[in-house]
């Protein structure tokens, strides 16, 4: 497994993770300063993050984050497609993060886009 494929793995986990599992998933995925911004959210450090996926999971109950296609990389970049799967097992968000890793392999930044959104 490669550091971008590590990195993305832990991002899931974070994204995935129970509520009393959140804090320290979000330790493991992202460096304490770490940005996050989609067009939904701008938020920074740990706690922001963990607020902002507790907030996401609130929205969704019972549905689950995955990767969506290759997890490719170069440098200290790192790019991935998701969708957030819901238990009957549509799909009815999916995007792309692009996220900047810090030299531990954890994440610092992430830039998130969101291709398919449910209608209003």
């Amino acid at each position: 497994m490669t550091t971008y494929d590590e990195a993305v793995r832990r991002y899931f986990a974070a994204w995935n993770a129970r509520a009393e599992d959140l804090e320290k998933a979000v330790a493991a995925a992202f460096t304490d300063g770490a940005a996050y911004t989609d067009p939904l959210a701008d938020v920074r450090g740990h706690d922001q993050l963990a607020a902002t996926i507790a907030g996401a999971r609130e929205q969704f109950p019972g549905f689950v984050f995955r990767p969506l296609g290759a997890v490719d990389g170069h440098h200290a970049l790192v790019r991935f497609g998701w969708e957030l799967v819901a238990p009957d097992g549509s799909a009815p968000v999916a995007g792309f993060d692009v996220a900047t890793l810090a030299e531990d392999g954890r994440i610092a930044s992430v830039s998130g886009f969101l291709d398919r959104v449910p209608a209003a």
